[in-house]
């Protein structure tokens, strides 16, 4: 037997425990893990004594803007830092011009990103109400991961940008949409089996609360957080569950930031619905109380909150709630980042430290390493039906492999990450474990912290078909 990789002396991490074994790749799959010395000539021998070898682990949640404003990133600079991140598949947003919001749009962001991908990734497919509803079946049958819909958004009537300060009278502006709207989304996304994935924050709470604290004159994060309170959250998540109940849609709540949005969803839940939330490291590692060190760049939507829903978001991730981690990786310059709260964009940098900060809070207690496989490996890949194609290490599966050195400590400095706008709120945070090699499909793309992979490397990954999607 020829093997083209071997993985020998590390120590294996599932999503339930950790076992010595080796690794064995052939054409791109994994051929076989054991602890007895297989056979064979081998291309490559990686040694991994002393390091722990994960399934390859995957961002669902990411803004490359591409196409769209390039200047602040573009495909082949996120995709390098998700490598750099060991992160080896990522699922990019739909909201880029043109969005995918149609078969056609499908196939022009797939052959615009293939060239310039160095890890492999999935499409999401976007929403707009009546604008793309006949469109949802088409995408569907193209291959996106699922859809989303920026609740709470207005649209430009031309570009179908979305526009995240709407005012009434805009020109050329379709407000956000109404429930009723929502309601015949979520029932034609419901016929494809596929999760139907939701901004949720009330626009119309926001507009009303924002301007009467403008008004006051105060530009102070509390003022933000009364702009945007924990209220904006919770009223669009209840009513997105009322909705999913009535539709049967598999509702999924994007970066959940409250307590109260949490409770929800785990009431949901014990009700037996198909409710999932995710949540970003920002709502993990952050609160109010560090804007004063931090500044501007910790501005995200939904805006970062109070300790308390800091804690509530940690307990949900342990006890299973929170189905995943991911970055939300949506990258600003850093003179758009300069400015008052009030008018700079909201958005940083999360694919490349998401890793090393969830690695760093094994050693600080708050989860094991089995955690992190299950929350950025194999939930995800199960979530949207890429399991067990991705997301586990296992005969078959494709030889995605991430390998941590939990022993080797960094300090996360903005100015080497591999986006192309790199601003961070965690700029400067020190940190303790660090991927050193990640390996897409049997190729190494990241090794010991240098990228060695090709651009244009990466490939698409399909969900399954529906009906085995809906077996699990």
């Amino acid at each position: 037997m020829q093997w083209d990789l071997k993985i020998i002396n590390g120590t294996i991490v599932t999503g339930s425990a950790m076992y010595e074994a080796d690794v064995y790749v052939k054409e791109g799959k994994i051929a076989a893990i054991t602890k007895e010395q297989l056979q064979g000539a081998c291309t490559r021998v990686v040694d991994a004594e002393g390091k722990h070898v994960l399934p390859g682990l995957i961002d669902t949640h990411i803004h490359s803007r591409d196409p769209g404003p390039t200047y602040k990133e573009d495909f082949a600079h996120s995709t390098r830092a998700a490598a750099m991140g060991g992160i080896t598949t990522v699922f990019e947003m739909p909201n880029t011009n043109p969005p995918v919001n149609t078969p056609e749009n499908f196939d022009l962001q797939q052959r615009n990103l293939d060239e310039k991908a160095y890890v492999d990734y999935g499409l999401w497919g976007i929403c707009l109400g009546p604008m793309n509803l006949d469109s949802i079946q088409g995408l569907n049958d193209k291959g996106v991961i699922g859809f989303k819909f920026f609740w709470g958004y207005a649209v430009h009537e031309k570009t179908f940008q979305l526009l995240y300060n709407y005012e009434p009278g805009m020109d050329d502006v379709i407000p956000p949409f109404d429930d009723g709207d929502v309601l015949e989304m979520m029932e034609e996304v419901a016929k494809t089996g596929k999760r139907f994935a939701v901004h949720a924050e009330s626009s119309d709470l926001i507009q009303k609360l924002t301007s009467r604290v403008k008004d006051s004159g105060s530009d102070s994060y509390a003022a933000f957080l009364e702009g945007r309170p924990n209220l904006a959250e919770s009223l669009t998540v209840n009513k997105g569950i009322e909705l999913a109940k009535a539709t049967g849609a598999r509702l999924h709540i994007l970066h959940v930031s409250s307590e109260e949005g949490v409770t929800a969803v785990k009431r949901a839940q014990e009700e037996g619905y198909p409710i999932t939330v995710e949540t970003c490291p920002h709502y993990l590692f952050l609160s109010d109380e560090d804007y004063p060190a931090i500044g501007t760049s910790m501005k995200v939507y939904p805006p970062v909150k109070f300790k308390k829903d800091q804690d509530a978001i940690w307990e949900a991730v342990r006890n299973g709630t929170i189905s995943h981690i991911c970055s939300d990786h949506a990258p600003h310059t850093a003179e758009e980042k300069t400015g008052d709260l009030w008018s700079i964009p909201a958005g940083m940098c999360g694919v490349e430290t998401m890793v090393p900060l969830m690695l760093n809070a094994v050693h600080d207690g708050k989860i094991t390493l089995p955690d992190v496989v299950r929350l950025l490996a194999e939930t995800p890949a199960k979530l949207f039906g890429i399991h067990p194609q991705k997301g586990t290490l296992q005969v078959g599966a494709d030889a995605d492999v991430t390998i941590v050195d939990m022993n080797q400590e960094d300090k996360i400095d903005q100015e080497r990450l591999q986006s192309k706008s790199k601003v961070t709120a965690f700029d400067g945070f020190s940190v303790k474990g660090l991927p050193v090699m990640t390996i897409v499909r049997g190729n190494i793309v990241m090794d010991e912290r240098v990228i060695v992979g090709d651009q244009g490397g990466g490939r698409i990954v399909k969900p399954v078909e529906t009906r085995e999607i809906l077996r699990k």
